[in-house]
C-alpha cells in the first residue's frame, strides 16, 4: 500500500509544482518539461538498468516516436490547464481519460461490455461535463485545455498498452527510449526559442524541471512497484490510483490553493469516483 500512496503523492505533486511555478516571474514551461525528461531519463537508466540488446531489431519505433511527441505536448497542455482551471479539474480530467482506451477497445477491437462498464461510462461522461462546467471567471473557453488533456492522456494510455504487448522488449527499456525522444524534441523547442527567437530564459527553470522530473519518475516507479506488490489484484492499484489522485488533488486545490468549486463541480467529482468504482468492480468480475 505504501508504493500506491507514494505514486499518488508524486502524481499530484507534479501538478502542485506547476501551479506554484506559474506564479514565479521567470517561469518557462518548455524548459521545465525538457529538464524533467532529462532527469527522468537518468533515473530510468540507473533504477531499471534497461536492456538494449534486442532494441534495434524488435523495437516498435512508430509507437516510440508517437509517444515521444505526445508526452511533452500533453505535458504542456497540462501546465496550461492547471493555470487556467486549477488542479482539481485538471487532475479529474486526467484520471477520467481512462475511459478513452476502454472506448477504443469497444469500438476498434470489438471488446464486449458488461452492464457495469456501460453504467460506468454512463456516469463518466456527465461527471466530466459537471467537473468542467463554469471553469473560471477568466474565460469560458479554457475548459478546452482539460478536454485536450483528457484526450491526450487517453491516447497515450492506448499507445502504452500497445507497447506493453511487445513482450520481446522489457517495458522499462521502451520507457527509457520514449523519455530520450521526448527530451530531444523539447530540447529542440527550447533551442529554437533561444537561438531563433532570441528569448532570454532563466536557468532556474532547469532546476525546477529537476524537481518535476523526480516526482514524475517517482509516480511511474512507485506505480510499477505497486503493481508488483498487488500482482494478484491489479484492480486495487487501478482504482486506488485514480480515486486517490482525484481526492488528494481536490483537497489540495480547495484547501491550499483556494480553488472555487460549484455544487455541479462537486457532484461531478462524486460521479467520477462512482464511475471508477463501477469500472473497477467490472474489471474484477470480467
Amino acid at each position: 500500500m505504501l508504493f500506491l500512496i507514494l505514486s499518488i503523492v508524486c502524481s499530484v505533486t507534479v501538478g502542485v509544482l506547476f501551479k506554484w511555478f506559474r506564479n514565479l516571474e521567470a517561469f518557462n514551461s518548455k524548459v521545465i518539461i525538457a529538464s524533467n525528461y532529462g532527469i527522468a531519463l537518468l533515473l530510468c537508466y540507473f533504477c531499471f538498468s534497461p536492456q538494449f540488446s534486442t532494441l534495434a531489431e524488435q523495437a516498435p519505433w512508430p509507437l516510440y516516436f508517437a509517444l515521444g511527441f505526445l508526452l511533452p505536448s500533453v505535458f504542456l497542455l497540462l501546465s496550461q490547464s492547471i493555470q487556467y482551471i486549477g488542479i482539481v479539474k485538471t487532475d479529474a480530467a486526467q484520471r477520467l481519460s481512462l475511459f478513452i482506451p476502454l472506448l477504443a477497445s469497444w469500438l476498434l477491437f470489438g471488446e464486449q461490455f458488461s452492464i457495469l462498464k456501460v453504467l460506468a461510462f454512463g456516469l463518466g461522461f456527465p461527471a466530466l461535463l459537471l467537473i468542467l462546467s463554469k471553469p473560471t471567471a477568466n474565460s469560458n473557453s479554457n475548459w478546452g485545455y482539460s478536454a485536450l488533456v483528457l484526450l491526450g492522456f487517453g491516447i497515450i494510455d492506448i499507445l502504452f498498452k500497445q507497447i506493453a504487448l511487445q513482450t520481446q522488449l522489457p517495458f522499462t527499456t521502451s520507457l527509457l527510449v520514449i523519455f530520450a525522444l521526448a527530451l530531444v524534441i523539447m530540447s529542440g523547442v527550447v533551442g529554437y526559442e533561444i537561438l531563433i527567437q532570441h528569448q532570454k530564459i532563466a536557468g532556474i527553470n532547469a532546476l525546477w524541471g529537476v524537481a518535476v522530473g523526480v516526482f514524475n519518475f517517482g509516480n511511474i516507479y512507485f506505480y510499477l512497484k505497486a503493481h508488483q506488490a498487488f500482482s494478484e489484484n491489479p484492480s486495487t492499484v487501478f482504482a486506488g490510483m485514480n480515486m486517490g489522485v482525484i481526492v488528494l488533488g481536490s483537497l489540495i486545490g480547495v484547501l491550499i490553493f483556494k480553488e472555487k468549486l460549484t455544487l455541479k463541480n462537486y457532484l461531478g467529482l462524486f460521479l467520477a469516483l462512482l464511475a471508477i468504482v463501477l469500472l473497477t468492480y467490472a474489471q474484477l468480475n470480467a
